[in-house]
């Protein structure tokens, strides 16, 4: 099996784009046609409406990019049924040729990262999840992140560790200065040295390793900045659309040759039908072509707008 890195490579090279969709579903955002004759206090009725909005998003989306991400806790908020849910979304999504970067982040120390590691990391029948990649925290320090580390590198997996995040509360400790540096680049080296020891121990194609780190859109210069200082790190930006990032504000993300980053879209995709762009033409019903129609404006923005036009 390809390292996770190479798979990244080949996929945004052959979608020509890194673009990221987001699987969060909102049940009260979700249009009323797949909601007929169900109730959100059914943990039931929401699993299946979740699973059938979130495949239908993955077939509209599966031939324009190369990965979604699912966030757990939309699914895990329903209980059990919301947790099976979510692993035959995960399983859909592969078997449809995209990458999944599980959106969980996850962190603990010994054997119970081990355990996190264990089931969540692993593309295919590798793990009982199937992701290919996992977020989690860096805050508990090198001995808990270790465990995800060699998972992802004995797996063939991926790994997004959290640098600066782009939520404005997250700056309260994340820029706190240490010996003249702020905390987010002493995170940002340490997820380097990992991700330069994944390139070199591992059988990759790719300058970048399997440990990336999350970098928000909303702090365009810290991008850009952490993009020369990281050079072996893939950067998974969030922050894209409803969040206020757009298209300049993530330019500093990639390389020259339009790799090192996917950017996120959550809502400003699954629920385009909604926004102000897409309603007149769209509307909820074909909420399926305000998907595509967003997917791919945010395919040619980006484009346009930064050095994946040059994939």
């Amino acid at each position: 099996m390809n390292t996770f890195s190479d798979r990244l490579a080949v996929g945004i090279r052959q979608k020509k784009t890194a673009a990221l969709v987001g699987l969060d579903p909102r049940w009260a955002q979700i249009p009323e046609a797949l909601k007929a004759g169900k109730t959100e206090s059914n943990p039931q009725d929401v699993a299946e409406v979740f699973e059938d909005f979130c495949k239908k998003v993955v077939d509209v989306v599966a031939p324009l990019v190369p990965a979604v991400k699912p966030q757990s806790a939309f699914f895990e908020q329903y209980g059990p049924l919301g947790m099976q849910c979510l692993a035959n979304v995960i399983h859909y999504a592969s078997e449809k040729g995209l990458l999944v970067i599980l959106d969980a982040k996850r962190n603990d120390v010994g054997s119970t990262a081990s355990a996190y590691a264990n089931g969540l990391i692993g593309p295919g029948g590798v793990s009982p999840w199937g992701a290919d990649a996992l977020t989690v925290s860096p805050y508990l320090g090198n001995d808990s992140l270790a465990p995800f580390v060699d998972v992802a590198n004995k797996r063939n997996g991926g790994l997004f560790i959290l640098i600066k995040t782009s939520n404005k509360g997250g700056a309260q400790f994340q820029d706190l200065l240490i010996d003249g540096k702020p905390l987010y680049r002493l995170v940002g080296e340490y997820v380097e040295q990992l991700a330069l020891e994944s390139v070199r121990n591992n059988a990759t194609d790719c300058e970048y390793g399997a440990i990336g780190g999350v970098v928000g859109a909303t702090w365009p210069e810290q991008l850009a900045e952490l993009r020369a200082a990281l050079p072996h790190v893939w950067f998974l930006v969030p922050g894209y659309g409803s969040q206020g990032g757009g298209a300049k504000d993530v330019a500093g993300a990639f390389d020259v040759n339009g790799l090192g980053a996917l950017i996120n879209n959550s809502r400003g995709i699954l629920f385009a039908y909604q926004s102000d762009a897409y309603k007149d033409q769209y509307g909820e019903a074909n909420w399926e072509g305000a998907v595509e129609a967003s997917t791919r404006d945010m395919i040619a923005a980006l484009a346009a707008e930064t050095a994946v036009g040059n994939l």
